[in-house]
């Protein structure tokens, strides 16, 4: 029953005009970014933050939330009909969604993808609703340590999570811990790493940090690139799917907003994973595997649901214990930090409007979502067609006001090109950015309590494991850590075994 008084609460916040207003502009704008190969929700949410700066903190949370699901919704329709996809949580849909536009049915591919997706959306709010509170009511037991070592946790499984090389995202997300020092010291009240520069006694602005790691790297990144693609199909048509499409989604549709649902609530590339381990079950489940891949719509269906379900369980460690579970929520975790908000266990008890309203308002979202993508297809498609050398100067000139608009100060369009650079570099020698923005996010928080933690127990640093959540933490991120160095332990010993081997012969 609480829940239903809240989620009333929530409707009247979420109908308010302005509120949808902005839901509107958030959606329509993170279709548009998922159908713009390049760019993505993470680049988009970074460039609108100095935006933010002007629009009350619920507008704010909604629309920057409604360019991250959009975003989803969005990366499908590259993926059918250009076998390029807008988002990297849409690269399975590739395999099957392009073969069906290749057999004149995009129609239905990007109809069910459309309907899957507000499916799992539906059911992932609903996991909000129902998971979040009683999340937060745990939460409540957290003091410093236990606070430090779940930060310390997320760290690590995102390194661990990562596809990438596990030693270039520990050495990224150290240098982002590191960065996370620079500044005012909060206990001490000295300056550190300044080096005089005024600017920077309030710390690295996240701002300038996030426009230029994706903003401008992917600008870097992509006029590098030739982009010749050709659509399959101009007209489509049949976007109702058959009741023969649905009986062979139905069941995908349901098992992708589960797995989605649940993988999003854990620290990572949770659309990315939830996507392919769909692809996966499904054709595992599946009596006829030897379809998937030559346009199967089930291929489509479950793969769509459990990228959209995966948006919004990763919206729960958010909104209840303050932390991010990838770099998108990261960048939405900075807006919070902007409006002085402070996500965790206390936020739904003091916030409740932002919460429930925005939890409302990803419901009116997705079905916004569901009558603009359809009717809207034919624009995508003339959207697609806009030169990549009219698109990214625009984008680095809306850099460049964004941030310098932000407190007038060059040195922070410095920052900007730095970060671009850096950014740039990261890309170019496959080193993850994920951890890096992580460590940046969490840092200051994990100092803070660190340093409390040792002040309240007198230097005593026992407490991270005598305490039982707190150790259960630090046991999850010692597990992961020796999981991970078993493989490369066993192959230094079996290079060893091979070299003693032919020295005896």
């Amino acid at each position: 029953m609480d829940v239903f008084n809240h989620l009333i609460q929530g409707a009247i916040v979420a109908f308010q005009p302005a509120n949808l207003l902005f839901c509107f502009i958030g959606v329509l704008m993170g279709t548009l970014v998922g159908v713009l190969p390049g760019l993505g929700p993470t680049a988009a949410i970074a460039l609108l933050l100095p935006v933010s700066f002007h629009i009350p903190p619920v507008a704010t949370i909604i629309m920057l939330s409604g360019i991250y699901y959009g975003a989803m919704y969005g990366g499908s329709t590259t993926s059918i009909l250009v076998n390029m996809p807008g988002e990297a949580a849409s690269v399975i849909t590739c395999l099957d969604g392009h073969q069906m536009a290749k057999q004149g049915r995009a129609g239905p591919a990007l109809g069910i993808a459309a309907f899957g997706s507000f499916i799992a959306g539906t059911l992932g709010i609903i996991g909000i609703a129902l998971l979040a509170p009683p999340m937060a009511r745990f939460a409540l037991a957290f003091g410093p340590p236990e606070y430090f070592s779940m930060m310390l946790m997320g760290i690590v499984i995102i390194i661990y999570m990562s596809s990438g090389s596990i030693l270039k995202d520990f050495m990224t997300a150290t240098f982002g811990l590191l960065l996370g020092t620079i500044g005012m010291d909060n206990i001490a009240g000295t300056q550190r790493l300044t080096f005089g520069v005024l600017e920077l006694a309030d710390g690295i602005g996240f701002i300038p940090a996030v426009m230029g790691l994706f903003g401008i790297s992917e600008i870097l990144v992509n006029v590098e690139r030739i982009v010749a693609t050709t659509l399959v199909t101009e007209k489509v048509k049949n976007l109702l799917p058959t009741l023969r499409d649905w009986k062979e989604s139905i069941k995908p549709i349901l098992r992708g907003s589960v797995l989605g649902f649940v993988i999003g609530v854990l620290p990572g590339p949770a659309p990315v994973i939830a996507t392919y381990a769909s692809y996966a079950m499904e054709k595992k489940l599946s009596k006829t595997p030897e379809k998937f891949g030559t346009g199967f719509i089930a291929g489509v269906a479950g793969p769509e649901s459990a990228n959209n379900a995966a948006s919004s369980g990763a919206m729960i460690p958010l909104f209840t214990l303050g932390i991010p579970a990838n770099s998108v929520i990261a960048v939405l975790l900075g807006a919070f930090m902007i409006h002085g908000l402070q996500p965790g266990p206390m936020f739904i008890t003091k916030y409740p409007e932002i919460f429930w309203g925005t939890v409302v308002s990803m419901y009116l979202g997705n079905a916004m979502l569901l009558v603009l993508n359809l009717p809207l297809i034919p624009l995508w498609v003339k959207v697609l067609k806009i030169p990549y050398s009219i698109l990214f100067p625009l984008i680095l000139i809306f850099c460049l006001i964004g941030v310098y608009s932000l407190n007038f100060s060059q040195v922070e369009i410095g920052l900007m090109t730095a970060f671009g650079v850096l950014g740039y570099l990261m890309r170019k020698f496959k080193f993850e950015m994920a951890p890096l923005i992580l460590a940046l996010v969490l840092g200051p928080m994990m100092e803070s309590n660190l340093r409390l933690s040792l002040l309240l127990n007198q230097g005593d640093a026992s407490v991270f494991v005598t305490k039982p959540i707190s150790a259960a933490f630090m046991g999850i991120s010692a597990l992961l850590i020796v999981s991970n160095m078993i493989p490369s332990i066993r192959n230094r010993r079996s290079k060893l075994k091979e070299r003693l081997g032919e020295d005896k012969v």
